[in-house]
């Protein structure tokens, strides 16, 4: 068994890994950490595990828990999860960061988005990033593994086999995103009160959300070539889900079905990513509460673009369930363990 410690357990993306977890049969859950909760049952706080996991919460530290755990999963904002990492909690267990804190493999960068100090600058260059399709090998035997952002998931995969079949140019990539409520995260703010954000639809970091040099680094390093591009979020009015569209010119003439064939090719024994049927796009309610991505594509034959659709639960494969993903690879298990769910349409 993996025994298991999550600190940052009571926000959104820590209860859906708890939901998780708790269904994975190599897993034991040893320790759940909140400093808000500390003291209360988990039962308390989430309802739904009434009677099925009444743990009482921990205000429990990573040097804690690594004498114990074999993983520890950081569901923390950003900022904080770089506060704990050390040699002592590296040598004793692994750990996967749900935020954002070893994504970018500069500091300077992520000190220029994220507006705060990175606290373990030591192990930047350490961390694997982890987008299970693109890089599971490095993932297999990492002490840390950061955890991609969810509209990087959905953007990188969306892109990911044009640009290493060089059929699009780069320098042409808009990336239009839309992400249900629960990505903003669990603490109370005004932009995300219901009367704020339902019956309406608005655009939000235009130009600056921090997504966006996860994505331009990850996508040139699959080009070989420096990518900046458009990337703008938008908020709808859901709880769960994220659709990117993404926009390209083609450098070439090529059909529909060469397109297909490269992403079907590119993904072929890949459990989790779908390419949809021809004249079909995807929707985020046939991914919800699953670890799926369904991709879509069209040719827009007049402007000599692609366009690609690409949608994801952004709490799933879009946080918790990409961890338990990465936690499959690391401790050499299916990689679908615990993740078998079919999408709820509802």
């Amino acid at each position: 068994m993996i025994n298991v410690g999550i600190i940052g357990a009571t926000g959104y993306a820590g209860q859906e890994l708890i939901r998780l977890l708790f269904n994975h049969p190599q897993v034991k859950i040893r320790y759940l950490s909140s400093h808000t909760y500390h003291g209360k049952k988990l039962s308390e706080i989430y309802p739904n595990f009434y009677g099925l996991l009444d743990s009482e919460l921990v205000n429990m530290n990573a040097d804690q828990m690594a004498m114990s755990c074999d993983i520890i999963f950081f569901a923390l904002p950003h900022g904080l999860a770089s506060k704990q990492i050390s040699e002592n909690v590296l040598n004793n267990t692994r750990v996967i960061d749900l935020g954002a804190d070893f994504r970018l493999e500069d500091q300077s960068i992520y000190e220029k988005w994220y507006k705060v100090k990175h606290e373990a600058p030591e192990y930047i260059k350490e961390a694997e990033y982890g987008l299970c399709e693109l890089n599971r090998e490095k993932i297999r035997n990492a002490r840390i593994v950061a955890n991609p952002g969810c509209y990087t998931t959905c953007s990188i995969t969306s892109l990911a086999p044009l640009l290493d079949k060089n059929i699009i140019d780069p320098d042409t990539i808009i990336i239009d995103a839309k992400s249900g409520i629960s990505g903003a995260g669990r603490n109370l703010s005004l932009a995300t009160h219901f009367t704020e954000s339902n019956e309406t639809f608005k655009a939000y970091a235009v130009g600056s959300h921090r997504h966006t040099p996860e994505i331009e680094q990850e996508l040139s390093k699959i080009s070989g070539n420096t990518i900046i591009l458009s990337f703008t979020p938008h908020l709808l009015p859901m709880n769960r889900g994220i659709l990117t569209t993404s926009y390209a010119s083609l450098k070439k003439i090529i059909n529909i079905s060469e397109i297909r064939n490269i992403f079907s090719q590119y993904y072929k024994n890949e459990k989790f990513i779908r390419i949809c049927p021809e004249g079909i796009l995807p929707e985020t309610r046939y991914v919800k509460n699953s670890n799926f991505i369904d991709i879509g594509f069209t040719i827009d034959s007049r402007t000599g673009r692609i366009i690609v659709v690409a949608v994801i639960d952004n709490l799933i494969k879009g946080a918790s369930g990409q961890a338990v993903q990465n936690m499959n690879i690391m401790f050499g298990l299916r990689e679908d363990e615990g993740l078998r769910a079919i999408p709820g349409t509802l």
